[in-house]
């Protein structure tokens, strides 16, 4: 089992923890590191290191706190989720998407769509402080009723309480709530904890309602206004009791508007894993002709993201001697951005590419002199070297050429 999450860890890569071991220098002596963790484990004297706490920006201008555990705890913390996983899928609902084997973004994407063209109004759910509010108590009850394994229960336990060492260098303790993202193990158990803090009371509760879960993004589907309205304060008071809350500005009720539901609305627009769910013009497949249907494209904060990383690369001032060098350090980039955001109306990534297209011919003129005075020679070179090698750059292959 060690041996096995080992294999896993490495796969993931990652960073280290505060013990400032990476990978590869957790490598250089192997057997010895994992013989340890194995004789821990196996004994029960296994004792989890703080996590590293990690700030990642977020698209309001806020921080995410990450925590990441060292490369000897993740694979810890992998062997219990190799163990329990397999067992807790067969209790998930198949309306929850995130960190579970087979199941995707883009699947979510796909059955909110279908559940929006279906159903007039959404209630756009924000879990407010989710991974730091996870209560231990409630959570380990889910875990006894599954888990009869007394080695796993103590060490999910103690991964429960492990501190938090803080960019300062000082310890948190956790005040019997909270399970830090970054952890292996922390995906797992907040889908057990929403299991039965959400879905399953859900389902029990009301019929009607169609929802999709990915982690702690929720969108709940309803039939009229009234419904989504007494739904979401029945949601309100069941995170209450589980000692969850919902973000009062971000959570929010919005109305489905196209061709057939022409309601006004203050709230016509909702996002959803990067992409934006709002009425949009659509080509019709069955006739000739255009109409107004609730789709999504990548959203605003995407594209200002992915725009705000090419200035942060200076594209233009790459010192690769190269446009292949270009090439190479941005297409694995373009590749995540295209096949993750042109799954559904690719067309919405022309501007996100045109400017990075112009960064590039600026490349040119500060790379080559006879280009510096004549940006109307810079963009035939640039048209040239299209035509050359179209595939060179992936957005260009995946056709943004312009």
């Amino acid at each position: 089992m060690i041996w096995q999450a080992y294999k896993r860890v490495r796969a993931n890569k990652g960073s280290a923890g505060i013990d400032l071991v990476s990978i590869e220098q957790f490598e250089t002596n192997l057997s010895a590191n994992l013989y340890k963790l194995w004789n821990r484990m196996a004994s029960g004297s296994y004792f989890p290191p703080p996590v590293k706490e990690v700030e990642i920006p977020k698209k309001d201008g806020k921080v995410r706190k990450l925590g990441i555990p060292t490369v000897s705890d993740r694979i810890g913390q992998m062997v219990v989720k190799m163990f329990l996983e397999p067992r807790l899928e067969k209790e998930f609902s198949p309306n929850s998407f995130g960190y579970r084997p087979k199941k995707s973004a883009h699947q979510a994407l796909e059955q909110v769509r279908k559940n929006c063209w279906k159903t007039d109004w959404v209630i756009d759910l924000d879990i407010k402080g989710f991974f730091d509010n996870i209560n231990h108590d409630k959570l380990m009850l889910a875990i006894e009723r599954h888990v009869p394994e007394r080695w796993v229960k103590f060490y999910i336990a103690r991964w429960l309480a492990c501190p938090v060492m803080t960019k300062s260098g000082k310890l948190l303790v956790k005040q019997g709530k909270g399970t830090p993202q970054g952890g292996v193990i922390s995906p797992l158990l907040s889908n057990l904890f929403l299991h039965y803090g959400f879905d399953r009371w859900l389902e029990q509760t009301d019929r009607t309602v169609s929802y999709t879960r990915y982690a702690d993004d929720v969108i709940v589907n309803c039939k009229s206004q009234k419904h989504a309205e007494r739904t979401l304060k029945a949601i309100q008071n069941r995170m209450h009791r589980i000692g969850l809350e919902l973000h009062p500005e971000k959570t929010k009720i919005v109305y489905c508007k196209d061709y057939r539901r022409k309601g006004k609305y203050h709230n016509v627009k909702f996002d959803f894993l990067g992409y934006s769910f709002q009425p949009r013009t659509s080509k019709s497949k069955k006739r000739s002709g255009l109409f107004l249907g609730f789709d999504c494209s990548i959203s605003i904060s995407s594209r200002k993201r992915i725009a705000a990383k090419l200035a942060e690369l200076k594209v233009h001032r790459m010192t690769s001697n190269s446009i292949v060098g270009i090439a190479k350090i941005l297409n694995p980039m373009i590749r995540g951005w295209i096949n993750y955001y042109a799954k559904f109306r690719k067309s919405m990534l022309h501007g996100v590419f045109k400017l990075l297209n112009n960064r590039l011919v600026k490349w040119a003129r500060k790379r080559y002199k006879r280009y510096k005075t004549s940006i109307k020679l810079a963009y035939k070179w640039f048209f040239r070297i299209q035509e050359q090698f179209p595939n060179l750059f992936y957005h260009w292959k995946m056709g943004y050429t312009k």
